[in-house]
């Protein structure tokens, strides 16, 4: 069925301008697209679209995220960039906000500009 169709992630965002500011300019994905109800952008071959709403869904889990292989490189990067990590009282993570899952992965969250929680992986081994 669709396990041969391509995915398209999906994003809401309050202010469309913000949103591209951030995937195309701090994130560096290519928008491909634009119109007054949403940017498509190239996310490594899989499409994200940053979907204009008019109110944010409450979202307490992280709805997007990237496979890095070198999760302080990117971090240092997107510092640079102006990008904070998040730090959560409810679990052990190091200066740079990464916390170490049960499999040995290290998991980074961030926000883009309308808080949806964003982080970058680096899988064990």
């Amino acid at each position: 069925m669709l396990d041969t169709a391509q995915l398209v992630a999906f994003v809401p965002s309050l202010d469309l301008d913000a949103s591209d500011r951030f995937y195309s300019g701090v994130l560096g994905l290519r928008r491909v697209e634009s119109t007054a109800f949403a940017n498509a952008y190239d996310a490594n071959g899989t499409q994200l679209r940053v979907t204009r709403v008019g109110e944010l869904p409450e979202v307490s889990h992280t709805v997007l995220g990237w496979r890095v292989e070198n999760i302080a490189a990117e971090i240092r990067e997107l510092r640079a960039a102006g990008v904070d990590f998040k730090l959560y009282d409810s679990m052990v993570q190091d200066e740079d906000g990464v916390w170490q899952s049960p499999s040995g992965a290290l998991i980074a969250w961030f926000s883009d500009p309308d808080g949806n929680t964003l982080s970058l992986q680096q899988p064990s081994g």
